[in-house]
């Protein structure tokens, strides 16, 4: 269900540049590009279980809607995100506790109707096109949104809770979404035979809306969002994993 590199990590400096709204009644992360840019189209960040409240997650949504996304981060945890290991006291006392009950929490039913509530009003404002990122616990929503074709692109980067291969073959068979993953070296939620299959089903034009991988040696899962930016493989994968994102959306979106 987790791994220890699905709750640790490292803070990201930074000043947030977004505002708190409410969407659809679900409390988002709003970032919204400086100057003009296209009111039908959104990117989506589905965050890791540490959502709204982690920096890293804000600094995130702030830098895809520098690259001129309206980007928005929906709580999929319905107020109750993991708590933020940035906060020793707070993560100090949750580990003292079964923190398999916070799990139990969060499965699909408790993040598919915030997550169609935040695309219902979307589209009622006027969006037409979506692009969804999702990071660790947010691949399942990248998928869902997927197969039903809500969303129009899709770029995951260390994603966890997959179904392998059955949940990369319903997504070639089902979603017209082009698909990017951006995998690394240590990742016990999307190993290296993981990553193999992936590029057997999608790879060499067998996917025709476009599949793109990137590999980053060095890094471990989470590295996309909380890795270690003094290792310069690290943040080499952290800042490479960003800009293939960005190039993604620019390229389909």
């Amino acid at each position: 269900m987790s791994c220890k590199h699905c709750i640790t990590g490292v803070l990201h400096e930074g000043t947030p540049e977004g505002t708190i709204q409410q969407i659809g009644g679900v409390e988002c992360y709003v970032s919204t590009p400086p100057g003009d840019y296209p009111k039908d189209k959104v990117v989506l960040v589905l965050t890791d279980v540490f959502g709204i409240p982690l920096n890293n997650n804000k600094l995130l949504a702030d830098g895809f809607a520098k690259n001129g996304f309206k980007t928005i981060i929906p709580d999929l945890f319905n107020g109750d995100p993991y708590p933020d290991f940035a906060r020793p006291e707070d993560f100090k006392a949750w580990r003292e506790q079964n923190y398999a009950t916070w799990w139990s929490r969060h499965g699909r039913d408790s993040w598919i109707p915030p997550l169609d509530k935040v695309v219902e009003a979307l589209k009622a404002e006027g969006v037409t096109r979506f692009g969804t990122t999702g990071y660790c616990f947010g691949a399942p929503p990248a998928f869902y949104l997927a197969f039903k074709n809500e969303s129009h692109v899709t770029a995951l980067s260390h994603p966890s809770r997959l179904e392998i291969p059955a949940d990369l073959e319903r997504y070639k068979a089902e979603s017209k979404a082009p698909l990017l993953i951006n995998s690394c070296e240590v990742d016990p939620q999307f190993t290296k035979e993981s990553q193999a299959i992936a590029d057997e089903i999608f790879g060499d034009g067998k996917f025709s809306p476009g599949y793109e991988r990137t590999y980053w040696e060095g890094c471990t899962h989470g590295f996309a969002v909380r890795g270690d930016l003094s290792d310069p493989k690290v943040k080499a994968g952290k800042e490479g994993a960003f800009e293939a994102t960005a190039k993604f959306y620019q390229k389909y979106l």
